[in-house]
């Protein structure tokens, strides 16, 4: 039982089990995991972060749902292919990180996450997300990139505090016009996809938007530049540029985002 082994630190379960209870940290990643330990379990309500990352875990285990203190998840670099519904149940979640899984679909109870301002889940194989992504309103940060997504959910637009969205590497043709609701939206890379055009109203009424990158697109940039707000989009730009030069005086200029690519 894990309680009767210790590991080359001489830290017995029930040291571990004391310590992830004082400090609300449970760190097992590079473990060689192939499920959460039920250890874990046991601290309950006590865990406030849980890091699994780069283990061999296939399946998490519908008890994650006894962990409802929870704020951040990190199960990246892992062989998961879906999550289980109860993930619903962990409202004080913050942080989801899912990068580097086969994870091929989401489960609607995701939405339930109203308290959740990171999602990453890069580098799996999802062909759509949930139709009610929208019901996370404070979501701050969104990475679905290199996934096979040919589109994204016109629920996107209820994101309404969304400031980063990144989806480069997938299948989109084209973005929904909800995405203009995104008030807060700063950063939009959409790079290696198949956009030709983009919501026409998506820099006249995205007032926040600093950075567009569409590398490897069809899109040109006379596309970009003929969409009405354009101008009002490069004055910011430029502003925010202008504020990295003179915050980065001492960095090489090659570090510095211009803020616009499209090719």
């Amino acid at each position: 039982m894990g309680c009767c082994h210790s590991n080359s630190g001489g830290d017995s379960g029930a040291n571990r089990i004391a310590r992830w209870r004082s400090t609300g940290i449970v760190a097992l990643r590079d473990s060689k995991l192939r499920a959460l330990p039920s250890e874990v379990l046991v601290v309950d309500s006590f865990v406030r972060t849980l890091d699994l990352t780069n283990n061999k875990i296939n399946e998490v285990t519908p008890e994650i749902s006894r962990l409802v203190n929870m704020q951040r998840l990190v199960l990246a670099d892992n062989l998961i292919e879906s999550l289980p519904t109860t993930i619903g149940v962990l409202r004080s979640l913050k942080v989801l990180i899912l990068d580097g899984n086969r994870v091929t679909d989401l489960p609607d109870e995701l939405g339930s996450l109203y308290r959740l301002e990171r999602l990453s889940i890069t580098g799996n194989s999802l062909t759509c997300l949930p139709k009610n992504i929208g019901d996370l309103r404070n979501l701050l940060l969104l990475n679905v990139s290199n996934n096979k997504l040919k589109s994204l959910p016109e629920s996107i637009g209820g994101c309404v505090s969304l400031e980063e969205l990144q989806a480069n590497g997938n299948f989109i043709e084209e973005l929904p016009p909800s995405v203009c609701n995104l008030l807060h939206l700063k950063f939009l890379s959409l790079n290696n996809n198949t956009i030709r055009q983009l919501p026409q109203n998506l820099l006249k009424d995205c007032k926040a938007l600093q950075n567009v990158s569409l590398h490897d697109n069809p899109i040109s940039m006379d596309q970009f530049q003929q969409m009405e707000g354009f101008e009002e989009f490069e004055a910011r730009r430029k502003k925010k540029f202008d504020k990295q030069i003179d915050s980065n005086v001492m960095m090489n200029s090659a570090g510095l985002d211009e803020g616009l690519d499209l090719r």
